[in-house]
């Protein structure tokens, strides 16, 4: 149980994959140095329809080794890939298909991470894009799953979580996004969330954001989502 008013931060590390291992260990080292002692994993189950651990064995064992040390490992998508629409639109990895396709999607996902080792309480949807058909999904399979405002329990009840999340698609969202999130930060009551996705740390004004939120809340105890679910709703 979270002891809400107690001032926690709640970061969460995207995108864990073969292609972004290297990469999302030095953030994991970083972070540490900054006092964060417990964050979030977001694994890709499937990146290519390939296991991740055929790939990476190596990832495993780091993910089971960071599992000891404290921090939570969440399945985030099945392959996180993002399809177009007619328009040419992007849209979320689970946008369009009907309940069994969706169903069919996660639980492989769920498996390819528990034959790798890993145990995933939660579920984080690819830019949190979900649909009524994933919600259904969820509800019966994890113990939570989160969105950008809201940690989601089973038992349909929720925790207010807004997450202060990174641009770095396009040179505007470089250029702006830091400052939001540094606003966010300072605005922010007794949760602070942080989203962090390996591509952050390739530009010196999102580091700096980062750095500077970490510094200012060294006076809270970090959680993972999993310890978070576990906190009263509100």
């Amino acid at each position: 149980m979270v002891r809400r008013g107690a001032g926690i931060i709640a970061v969460s590390l995207h995108d864990v994959e073969p292609a972004t291992f290297e990469r999302c260990a030095l953030i994991r080292d970083w972070l540490d140095d900054l006092g964060v002692d417990r964050v979030t994993l977001l694994v890709i189950p499937a990146p290519d329809l390939h296991p991740f651990h055929d790939r990476r064995p190596d990832l495993a064992e780091w993910l089971e080794e960071r599992s000891r040390a404290g921090d939570a490992v969440a399945q985030h998508g099945f392959q996180h890939r993002q399809l177009r629409s007619g328009r040419g639109r992007r849209r979320g990895e689970f946008v369009g298909l009907d309940g069994d396709e969706t169903r069919r999607a996660v639980l492989a996902g769920r498996r390819v991470l528990k034959l790798a080792g890993v145990q995933p309480r939660g579920f984080v949807a690819p830019g949190y894009a979900y649909t009524n058909a994933l919600r259904e999904t969820l509800a019966t399979t994890f113990d939570w799953w989160a969105g950008i405002g809201r940690l989601h329990r089973a038992d349909r009840t929720s925790t207010r979580a807004p997450a202060l999340t990174l641009g770095t698609s396009s040179a505007v969202k470089r250029w702006t996004s830091p400052a939001v999130v540094r606003l966010g930060a300072r605005m922010s009551g007794d949760l602070l969330r942080l989203d962090l996705h390996p591509a952050d740390l390739d530009h010196t004004r999102c580091v700096g954001a980062v750095e500077s939120v970490l510094r200012g809340a060294r006076h809270r105890s970090a959680v993972t989502y999993d310890q978070l679910a576990g906190a009263t709703s509100h």
